[in-house]
């Protein structure tokens, strides 16, 4: 009888160590799950939605945790929306900001928090607490619209000149002045020679800046040049640096005629590839625009936290670009693709983005 209880004493001696060592490990485990917040600017943008839910699904795969936050175009929600991420716990901080140089408080509690910050496509500015910077080639996405006008309009062969007017991205985002000047480092030679004329005179991202991006601005912007300047001259291209500012323009100029057989639209330029944008392409009415898979930007940015993280050497390629004023931030450039009529179903349908039933 003694022998089977120190038999039995012996298994549930065991059995306990066993599942001691087993609830340790799961322990282990969960304090090693790395935990990720990810603030997007708005939902307004359907491509700032997309890069959320592709940024939650690739580090939700990798094994993390995600808190993904949308501030809705509020300076004052997204900072709320980060300290709160930093009451959380997170271990990294994935912000794509409203306004890249109102956050410096904020990125200093994340350092004092040993918490790791990587500027997401707008670069966080005015702070040595930003840690990697994921984003595309944004000067040469200005270079893809400035030669989209120069193709549209045959600049390199045709006689012109030619009509253009220039709207630039948010003075608040930096990326926007990186758009306007690549875009001129085309066209800026054709206005010199008078091949390219801007009628209303208005260049310089002081004076064409959209705030926030907005396509209504853009459009009320748009309905005053056509009155002032277009009463008997014809525009013949808009450099358009965003898609919803594109159908603000083209809405303002159908609104006068333009895009009937007496009157074509003239080239505009757009970026990002939003669906609405596509569908006026398709339409005939805009002419371009540019297209960013953030599904690779989503998965580049995961690549980087994760190398960190593992303690390996980070993915980037290029440390002389972005200066933030108080640091060149190491970065990660993806590449962008120009999309016209002639690709757009190969880039946007045939690799997956768009399903066909979304662009009809």
């Amino acid at each position: 009888m003694k022998k089977n209880l120190f038999v039995l004493l012996g298994i549930l001696l065991l059995a306990s160590m066993v599942l001691s060592a087993c609830g340790g490990s799961a322990a282990d485990d969960a304090e090693e799950k790395k935990f990720v917040g990810i603030s997007m600017p708005t939902k307004t943008s359907s491509r700032w939605i997309s890069d959320g839910e592709s940024m939650v699904a690739v580090f939700q795969e990798m094994g993390y945790e995600t808190d993904l936050q949308f501030a809705d175009d509020d300076i004052p929600n997204q900072l709320n929306q980060i300290e709160n991420m930093i009451t959380k716990g997170v271990d990294v901080l994935v912000i794509a900001a409203i306004d890249g140089a109102t956050l410096t408080d904020a990125l200093q509690q994340a350092a004092d928090n040993d918490i790791l910050v990587v500027a997401y496509d707008r670069l966080l500015v005015n702070s040595e607490n930003v840690d990697f910077y994921a984003t595309f080639d944004n000067f040469g996405v200005g270079v893809i619209m400035g030669s989209q006008i120069e193709e549209g309009l045959d600049l390199k062969n045709a006689e012109g000149p030619f009509n253009v007017e220039l709207f630039g991205g948010s003075p608040d985002d930096t990326n926007a002045y990186y758009f306007y000047d690549g875009a001129m480092s085309v066209l800026q030679p054709y206005i010199d020679s008078g091949k390219l004329v801007v009628q209303s005179g208005q260049m310089g991202m002081d004076v064409v800046s959209t705030l926030r991006w907005d396509g209504i601005v853009a459009q009320a912007r748009m309905d005053n040049l056509l009155s002032a300047f277009y009463t008997d001259k014809r525009v013949d291209a808009v450099l358009a640096p965003y898609d919803g500012l594109s159908i603000g323009i083209i809405s303002s100029l159908k609104g006068v005629g333009y895009g009937t057989e007496g009157q074509p639209m003239p080239v505009v330029t757009g970026q990002d590839a939003e669906i609405a944008s596509v569908k006026s392409m398709i339409a005939g009415e805009q002419t371009y625009t540019v297209f960013k898979d953030t599904r690779d930007l989503a998965k580049q940015t995961a690549m980087m936290v994760d190398a960190y993280f593992k303690g390996e050497e980070v993915p980037i390629n290029d440390t002389t670009t972005y200066d933030n004023s108080v640091k060149i931030v190491p970065s990660y450039l993806l590449i962008p693709y120009s999309v016209d009529i002639s690709n757009y179903y190969e880039l946007l349908v045939g690799s997956g983005y768009y399903t066909e039933a979304d662009l009809q």
